[in-house]
């Protein structure tokens, strides 16, 4: 009898070593087979909007002119977009824009400190010869055109040059204003930038395709908005807006 129950006990363990438990099995392959919820479609994109949209109305604009709202979430878009390509600092804080759709008498340069969330500039600035007169509405990338060039830029390193104080501009659209550089398109100051050449000649003087500031005011502006930060100069150009990589949402 001991020995039958022996063979029996030997039976059991030996066709029980096999056994192994498949809770865990279960559960790992239903959470790997399990279908994630689906996002709704544009909501991410509505998100970003909305944040940006908020965050224009915590903008201080002091007694200066405010920005379009929408040029404002484009050049808010770049910004972030060339942050997050690498090709800025992520601590980089300035943004300055140039809305090349308004008059050529209006403030329509701002510089914003977007740590603090203040407008520290609101100046006249100047678009290329041929431009346009008051307006601008014409654009090339094209050297010796004396055209503006709309698009991104990334402000570099400055110098002393035949416009005096200067600061380099790398544009960063490829057909639109990736020549900046070899065409010479800085930031730098003129006298033709004033009230007094508005009131002869309504409109400010002409570059040959720089964003040309007043010149008492070159040093502070180029010393603020130098070294990695972003410079954009818009104009509501439906192709341009379309094909720019910097506004993909």
């Amino acid at each position: 009898m001991r020995k039958l129950i022996l063979a029996v006990s030997a039976t059991f363990i030996l066709t029980t070593s096999f056994y192994r438990d498949t809770r865990n099995d279960i559960v790992e392959t239903s959470i790997e087979n399990s279908v994630p919820v689906a996002a709704v479609p544009g909501e991410e994109e509505v998100s970003a909007d909305h944040a940006a949209a908020e965050l224009y109305k915590t903008i201080d604009f002091g007694m200066g002119s405010k920005m379009n709202e929408e040029v404002f979430l484009k050049a808010f878009l770049g910004y972030s977009n060339l942050k997050n390509a690498g090709k800025l600092e992520h601590s980089a804080g300035i943004l300055t824009v140039c809305d090349f759709s308004l008059s050529s008498t209006k403030k329509r340069l701002w510089v914003i400190d977007m740590n603090s969330k203040k407008v520290l500039f609101n100046e006249l600035v100047a678009h290329g010869k041929n431009t346009g007169e008051e307006f601008a509405t014409n654009f090339s990338n094209t050297e010796s055109s004396l055209q503006s060039s709309m698009g991104f830029y990334i402000t570099e390193s400055t110098y002393n040059g035949s416009n005096g104080y200067s600061l380099k501009l790398i544009g960063m659209d490829k057909g639109y204003n990736d020549n900046a550089y070899k065409r010479a398109i800085v930031m730098h100051g003129a006298d033709y930038i004033s009230e007094n050449f508005i009131k002869a000649q309504n409109r400010i003087g002409r570059s040959w395709g720089c964003p040309a500031v007043a010149r008492e005011l070159a040093e502070p502006i180029i010393n603020t908005i130098k070294g990695q930060n972003v410079l954009f100069i818009y104009y509501p150009d439906q192709t341009y807006m379309e094909s720019s990589e910097w506004l993909k949402a």
